[in-house]
């Protein structure tokens, strides 16, 4: 009988891709059950790697659809910026060119438009408060021209509030009247704190003196002061900081437009009123002691960030993105959160005076 010869292969088996191929295991070529038990599981490891790689490619085009998904949300994003901007600028340019006009817009009961009012129209309503001190500071200019402005009394007097700006449109300065009052509207300017003191004096024992300030000038041109009256020193006013709109020769301020959650701004709105005040050149640069021009010192200190919308139903839908009040053409006013002004307009904010409305 022959001896059987105990024979010895030498098998690699691969632990993984990267493995040496120096490792090797020594079978008996005898022990059949480890030889087919190697083949199955080099089989397995076939089968694995074949998953493993399959896997491997899917998860690499996950990853490509995910870059081009990412960067077509890039584009959106970019395109919807482009957009704002563009809608932005074509609000600015509506308030620029005054092309916020409500013709066909209802307004107030009663309510009758008419041309815009002439300055004399408003010099004129001022001077029929005959017992304020707007109307002396007023009547002192009609009789005397502009040496007025000359007296040592009324030379830091830069003007009334209703005469330091213009609109274009009748109804929205109806509007803009009704929402500052008859009180701030006859409102005297002054650059200076010492213009202020000028304008009232007093005794020891505190008491206004009559002969001397706006008191003893209104007596003089037969005007006597009665009651009280508001003075604006632009220059303890706290200006607006922030830019300007780019080539606007009206230095209108560049005010974040509001917007919704969704990012659009809200349907109807018109821009801010303090953009919406047409003021002369004289006045736009360096009129208040620091340097500043009137609308980024008076106009806004008046109206801050108030908005304007078309529609009362338009200002209404943008309650969450209003901060400072906002009016609507038709005539409705919030004149701060929480603060809703309901009902018509009111008849009898200036009395005896033909209209409501007293910017120029």
């Amino acid at each position: 009988m022959f001896q059987q010869n105990n024979m010895q292969l030498a098998i690699r088996i691969p632990t993984s891709p990267a493995q040496d191929s120096s490792q090797y295991m020594q079978v008996d070529q005898s022990d059949k059950s480890l030889v087919m038990s190697g083949d199955m599981q080099n089989g397995g490891f076939t089968h694995a790697e074949y998953i493993f790689n399959f896997s491997k490619k899917l998860e690499e085009d996950l990853q490509t659809f995910g870059m081009k998904i990412k960067q077509h949300e890039d584009n959106i994003k970019f395109l919807k910026t482009q957009k704002n901007k563009l809608d932005e600028s074509i609000l600015d340019l509506q308030v620029i060119l005054g092309k916020y006009h409500s013709s066909g817009t209802p307004v107030a009961e009663n309510e009758v438009h008419s041309h815009p009012q002439s300055e004399e129209e408003t010099m004129e309503q001022i001077m029929r408060q005959e017992m304020s001190a707007a109307g002396i500071i007023c009547r002192l200019n009609t009789h005397h021209g502009i040496q007025a402005y000359n007296i040592t009394l009324t030379k830091d007097v830069l003007g009334i509030v209703a005469r330091l700006g213009k609109l274009d449109d009748d109804n929205l300065g109806r509007l803009l009247s009704e929402y500052l009052g008859m009180e701030t509207m006859l409102a005297i300017v002054c650059r200076t704190y010492d213009g202020v003191k000028m304008l009232e004096t007093y005794d020891k024992e505190g008491c206004i003196n009559k002969s001397s300030g706006l008191h003893g000038l209104g007596a003089s041109i037969g005007r006597n002061l009665d009651g009280r009256f508001l003075v604006i020193c632009l220059e303890h006013l706290r200006p607006y900081a922030g830019d300007f709109i780019p080539n606007d020769p009206q230095r209108r301020l560049d005010l974040l437009k509001p917007r919704l959650p969704n990012g659009e701004c809200p349907p109807g709105f018109v821009g801010f009123a303090v953009n919406m005040i047409n003021i002369d050149s004289t006045h736009l640069f360096c009129f208040a002691a620091n340097g500043y021009g009137l609308r980024e010192t008076l106009f806004y200190s008046l109206f801050s960030r108030l908005q304007v919308y078309k529609t009362r139903g338009d200002m209404l839908q943008a309650l969450p993105c209003i901060s400072d009040g906002a009016l609507s053409l038709d005539g409705g006013i919030i004149k701060a959160n929480g603060l809703f002004c309901l009902g018509n307009q009111y008849e009898a904010l200036f009395q005896n005076c033909n209209s409501r409305k007293m910017f120029s």
